[in-house]
């Protein structure tokens, strides 16, 4: 399985972006992919996540409301449209795959992870 993602930049607050991951090889519908970032100096954190199967979602409380996850199934991507921007959604912005019928949250439960994309907000 690889993930790419892409779609970060320098955006001033109240501004949006919206971010794609393109996933391959994937061979189940039985897996979820999350959003998480990294601050620096920071741990990296989940975002929001969904799964393949159904559509369900997850959101960080931080990110409740401004920022929403969603999949196009037959193009094999996600997105996170992020809306409202902040300076303290300053991150490299990584996505992720993990098997299961869950969406998991831990940065060390995922199985598989894409290169990150730089968002930068300024003020």
């Amino acid at each position: 399985v690889q993930l790419q993602a892409s779609g970060g930049g320098l955006v001033q607050a109240g501004g949006s972006l919206r971010l794609s991951c393109v996933v391959s090889g994937r061979t189940s519908s039985n897996a979820a992919t999350g959003w998480f970032r990294q601050a620096p100096g920071k741990e990296r954190v989940f975002v929001a996540g969904i799964r393949w199967s159904g559509g369900n979602t997850g959101y960080a409380d931080s990110v409740k409301g401004r920022f929403t996850i969603s999949k196009d199934s037959a193009k094999n991507t996600v997105y996170l449209q992020m809306n409202s921007l902040k300076p303290e959604d300053t991150a490299v912005y990584y996505c992720a795959l993990r098997w299961g019928s869950t969406i998991y949250t831990a940065a060390q439960q995922q199985n598989y992870w894409g290169q990150g994309t730089l968002v930068t907000v300024s003020s």
